[in-house]
């Protein structure tokens, strides 16, 4: 407990007190007492009265300067914070450093491919793609004696820009045509271009086109361009800053070229409908090569290539897998006969047969499979509608073949499966007729139409939801796009909306009017109830039928195409 002043002088009187320490720039006191206990205790500024009392008591009183300390402390604490200030300045400029030396080896980055791992392919290993190759060979041409090209004037595309659906073999075609001329390969996809500093995408362009030039001549491959070469200033804000700066000096540095310097630039995108205009002009990329989904005879011939480090049984024959495949890519079909690898693998088999090639189909088209309901009520539900799916299919005139009906279901799916193979010359030709694409919409609400005869329209169920939207996309094309309706051959909605988000957004995209819209509603109604109406009238009298291979299809789960083929056409038979 401190003590007061006034106890102080008391204690000076009374003899308490040995020695007195005073310390004037803090007012204070250090009394040591007879007892040895030390105290501080504060004073009036400039004190006398307690000099005169310590004189007269003959108390010893010694004044202290601490000055001196404070000019210490004071020169410690000013000495911490600077070299504080010092390395914590040293370590941001060392951090910098590391930031700039990472931006440096962002934009530096090597692209080249080793030459040989190129050699390794040629138009040989492009199968199924002749005339695009036949198209490219020029360019290879120009490669290997760019001098003959140069006398006679000629000039080789600046740029070639690949478009097609994934998997179709745009990088491997570019490939190609390094192997094939011997020339460097120097390969990066586009999203590399774009780091999270800005500037650092240009300046790897610039770097990639420096390198490609002094290695001419080469080949400068650009994997999926429309990561740089979307349009520039669409969407809300305008658009990234970072991504426009890389596609400008891309721009730069196409039109840079000197003629016939011996760089060609191979882009490949799948979206060539948002490409910067600027990009796609004369003098960059000039020349579009669509490379489609492989037909037939291609898928034979990639097929054949990708067999050939596969042991396959010799019963199996590629060109019957070739028809089983329409509209698989190149990259597909290399996924299916690896899926079969596997399988065979999985059942320590030497050699793949056509009995791991179709659990590959079968995983390729609809994905891992779950076993059907345990419930015998919603079983039978679920079989009536692949059943009265089915049959409609078959009753219709369609090219679409039966392939496959199973109560087995893909994962998420509410029912079973009915797959058909699409018709390939309806695929190859991309041309739609009016009556197949109704005849879709019949099929489609098959499932529909055999709960409405067999359970009634009350208890129908939500088990032909995906069928349901089919119907919708196919109805709502025939009447706005493809002119398929009583309101005439009008497209109503036009295929090049903006696909930027606030781009048309202060734009209303309907281009008719109320009334129009009404009608539309109306004709896709009508085409529907149409076709549900067809779909009834075509099941009503085959019940007895349903019945039977609703039983068949829930004792074996599964049912062979050929089986309920022979199985209508006997019922029909007997009918007639």
């Amino acid at each position: 407990m401190s003590k007061s002043y006034s106890q102080l002088l008391r204690d000076i009187e009374s003899g308490e007190i040995i020695s007195i320490i005073l310390i004037p720039n803090r007012r204070e006191v250090l009394v040591e007492f007879i007892n040895g206990e030390r105290k501080l205790i504060p004073i009036f500024y400039n004190d006398q009265k307690i000099l005169r009392i310590s004189e007269e008591y003959n108390v010893p009183l010694t004044v202290r300067d601490i000055q001196y300390e404070q000019r210490l402390a004071n020169f410690v604490t000013g000495f911490g914070l600077t070299l504080i200030f010092v390395l914590s300045l040293s370590f941001l400029i060392r951090r910098s450093s590391k930031l700039m030396k990472n931006m440096q080896s962002f934009s530096a980055r090597s692209s080249e491919v080793k030459e040989d791992e190129i050699r390794k392919y040629t138009f040989d290993d492009v199968a199924g793609l002749n005339e695009e190759s036949d198209e490219l060979k020029e360019i290879v041409h120009f490669l290997k004696n760019p001098q003959i090209l140069v006398e006679l004037g000629a000039k080789t595309p600046k740029g070639v820009l690949l478009v097609g659906p994934p998997g179709t073999g745009k990088t491997l075609l570019a490939r190609a045509i390094a192997g094939e001329a011997d020339v460097p390969f120097f390969s990066i996809s586009a999203s590399e271009f774009v780091e999270m500093f800005v500037g650092v995408g240009a300046g790897r362009v610039r770097d990639l086109f420096k390198n490609a030039k002094a290695k001419s001549p080469c080949i400068v491959f650009i994997d999926e361009i429309d990561s740089i070469g979307r349009q520039r200033g669409t969407g809300i804000g305008g658009g990234n800053d970072e991504r426009e700066q890389t596609l400008n000096q891309l721009l730069i540095e196409m039109d840079g070229f000197a003629a016939n310097n011996g760089v060609i630039v191979i882009a490949a995108t799948n979206r060539p409908d948002v490409l910067d205009p600027a990009l796609t002009r004369p003098g960059r990329f000039d020349r579009r090569i669509e490379i489609p989904l492989p037909d037939r005879k291609a898928r034979y011939k990639i097929l054949s290539v990708h067999a050939r480090t596969k042991p396959l049984c010799d019963s199996v024959n590629l060109m019957d897998w070739a028809l089983k495949t329409p509209g698989f890519s190149g990259a597909d079909l290399q996924n299916l006969l690896n899926e079969a690898a596997i399988y065979a693998a999985r059942n320590n088999k030497s050699i793949i047969g056509s009995i791991e090639l179709f659990n590959a189909l079968d995983k390729s088209r609809f994905g891992l499979l779950s076993k059907p309901l345990s419930d015998p009520t919603k079983k039978k539900q679920i079989a009536y509608q692949i059943i009265g799916k089915t049959l409609v299919a078959l009753l219709i005139p369609t090219k679409d073949k039966l392939e496959k009906i199973s109560l087995f279901k893909s994962l998420g799916e509410l029912s079973g499966m009915t797959y058909f193979t699409p018709d390939e010359e309806t695929i190859d030709s991309g041309l739609l007729s009016r009556s197949y694409i109704y005849s879709k919409i019949v099929i489609s609400l098959g499932s529909r139409a055999a709960e409405i005869i067999v359970f009634g329209s009350k208890e129908v169920t939500q088990g032909s939801q995906k069928d349901l939207e089919n119907v919708y996309f196919w109805a709502n094309q025939m009447v706005t796009k493809f002119g398929f309706s009583d309101l005439g051959p009008i497209a109503y909605d036009s295929e090049k909306n903006s696909i930027f988000l606030g781009k048309d957004i202060m734009k209303n995209k309907k281009e008719y009017s109320q009334k129009t819209s009404k009608e539309i509603d109306e004709q896709i109604i009508g085409i529907v109830n149409k076709a549900i109406n067809h779909a009834i009238e075509l099941l009503t009298d085959k019940v007895s039928l349903m019945d039977t291979l609703v039983n068949e299809l829930i004792d074996n789960e599964t049912l062979e195409s050929e089986y309920v083929i022979n199985s209508l056409n006997n019922y029909l038979s007997s009918t007639t």
